[in-house]
């Protein structure tokens, strides 16, 4: 199974070597989370992709953490999918080791760390379409699954 989709992604990735070629050519939507003005424009470049018979794929945490359960999920897309009536489908991404969690500050070394390993294990689980007016509550319902099929994948490890 695959997804074909654009990708919303931190514009600091913008500034990664290699890396940000090729997401330029995917048409990947870059969003400066630390601007209001950024992230609204995000959500509107979101919409009218969407409304084009396109997919959009989302990382609502904005990075990766070391927690056992994901960061705090931004709520911006979960609301303008609810206004919208646009489904939710959540992915669980589970990494077996610590090894490939993105944790180093520099690039570089993480970008070497990572690149030059044999094999990376991972559980990838597609949930349900989900639908909600409720933004807040899509975002809930959206961040329990995640959570849930993510426990679920570490005690299988």
């Amino acid at each position: 199974r695959y997804l074909n989709a654009f990708v919303i992604a931190k514009a600091e990735v913008a500034s990664y070597p290699v890396i940000n070629k090729g997401a330029e050519l995917t048409g990947i939507i870059w969003v400066d989370r630390d601007s209001k003005d950024s992230r609204v424009a995000t959500r509107e470049k979101m919409i009218e992709t969407i409304q084009q018979g396109y997919n959009i794929l989302v990382f609502p945490e904005g990075t990766v953490g070391k927690e056992r359960q994901t960061l705090p999920f931004r709520k911006g897309t979960f609301w303008e999918s609810a206004e919208h009536d646009i489904p939710v489908s959540p992915i669980a991404i589970e990494y077996k080791s610590e090894l490939d969690l993105w944790v180093i500050p520099n690039f570089l070394l993480q970008f070497f760390r990572q690149f030059s390993k044999w094999e990376t294990v991972v559980s990838l689980t597609f949930g349900e379409q989900m639908t909600s007016g409720d933004g807040d509550l899509l975002h809930d319902n959206a961040y329990q699954w995640i959570n849930t099929t993510i426990e679920t994948a570490q005690k299988s490890w």
